[in-house]
């Protein structure tokens, strides 16, 4: 143990942040006496108190892991170490590429299928997930009525740090109201962080929340109680027909407007259905891209060196999947209609509209000044069709 913490000391001291290391063989050779040691302990000690072989388990099994992984390294592995907020240090070995050992799982088998509706740019998955050159890729045609759909880029907003500021945060505030207050229905405003989204909150709180209007916000922490409560407010009976039921005429109550205010990538931005009128439009605020730190820069450069394009590898391309994964909320179903709103001016750039689903040909750009009339025509179409 005392030639370990004198190594990992060594290497804290050395470590500014975080910093690459190379080699790591001086820590490994006295890790690899210590797992020695303790599985020779278990054995031999049959009466250690309950509370002490559970903890010495833990580490061990801990360590075994540790072990595991050196031995397997290569170089899609990356060695780093780390001070840590909290005070304390880390050395990871770190798998900035998959694709090796996701392989290696799926030869064991005599096929592999792997579906998603998110999986753009095909090449980025294909590379990460273990395929060859000489696999499959099937694109399925949507099944789903493009008229039962509009999409929407907004050319005068952003989420970038470089622009964040009151006018900014009240801007994309007036977008939400001048979509909603076109039709009464159910909506869910996804934004990059818990902070942007309470910004935005308290400013449309503020200036344009209506009488008929009940806003859900999104916490940090949510019990599954909270989850299902969330969503069961924009569920409400979805598969109950109750004037089919009872065989009369009911009443309706005055329409009421419900918008959720989510996190993109969190427990509602996937993995839900809301379907028909549980949910009507979605509107993504920013391009999804991940917070800057230690172990996005690493990939970056690894992909970087690789021939790739590090910051497509490491931003861009999973902040346009937890993007996507957000859209795909409002249309589950061949019966469903809505919108798709996108808050960024950088949606209109190349370099992301190339990342758009095949069935994204119809976007339209809008401005906070144009984008109520774009709404109002949709649901005016879709109201003159359906009747």
């Amino acid at each position: 143990m005392q030639r370990t913490n004198a190594q990992l000391l060594s290497m804290k001291r050395d470590c500014d942040g975080y910093r690459l290391v190379d080699d790591i063989d001086m820590l490994v050779q006295p890790l690899t006496r210590l797992h020695a040691v303790i599985s020779d302990y278990l054995e031999e000690q049959e009466k250690v108190s309950l509370e002490v072989r559970e903890n010495l388990l833990d580490f061990y099994f801990k360590l075994s892991h540790f072990l595991d992984i050196y031995e397997r390294q290569d170089e899609n592995y990356v060695k780093y170490t780390r001070l840590c907020e909290d005070g304390s240090f880390e050395l990871k070995l770190f798998c900035v590429n998959p694709r090796e050992n996701l392989k290696e799982c799926m030869l064991r088998g005599r096929s592999t299928i792997l579906f998603s509706a998110t999986f753009l740019p095909i090449q980025y998955y294909k590379n990460l997930l273990g395929g060859e050159k000489e696999d499959y890729e099937v694109y399925a045609h949507s099944v789903f009525d493009p008229e039962k759909r509009t999409i929407l880029i907004a050319g005068d907003v952003t989420s970038k740090f470089s622009r964040r500021s009151q006018e900014e945060y009240y801007n994309i505030a007036r977008y939400i109201h001048e979509v909603v207050k076109n039709r009464h229905g159910n909506y869910m405003i996804f934004f990059p962080s818990y902070s942007f989204m309470n910004h935005i909150y308290e400013i449309y709180e503020q200036y344009f929340m209506t009488e008929e209007e009940e806003c859900l916000v999104q916490q940090e922490s949510m019990n599954e109680e909270e989850r299902e409560y969330f969503l069961n407010r924009f569920r409400g009976n979805e598969e109950c027909d109750l004037q089919s039921l009872i065989g009369m005429e009911i009443e309706e109550e005055e329409e009421q407007t419900l918008i959720g205010f989510c996190v993109l990538g969190g427990i509602f931005g996937e993995g839900i259905d809301l379907k028909r009128d549980s949910l009507i439009g979605v509107i993504v605020v920013g391009t999804g891209l991940p917070q800057v730190g230690c172990e996005r820069e690493i990939l970056k450069g690894y992909f970087d060196e690789d021939g790739e394009n590090g910051f497509d590898y490491s931003y861009r391309y999973p902040g346009m999947n937890k993007v996507l994964q957000a859209a795909g909320r409002v249309i589950r179903t061949a019966e469903d209609v809505g919108i798709i709103v996108l808050l960024d001016d950088r949606f209109q750039q190349y370099s992301y509209r190339r990342l758009f689903p095949r069935e994204w040909e119809q976007v339209q750009p809008v401005t906070v000044d144009t984008v109520a009339k774009k709404v109002e025509r949709f649901w005016d179409a879709w109201l003159w069709q359906k009747g």
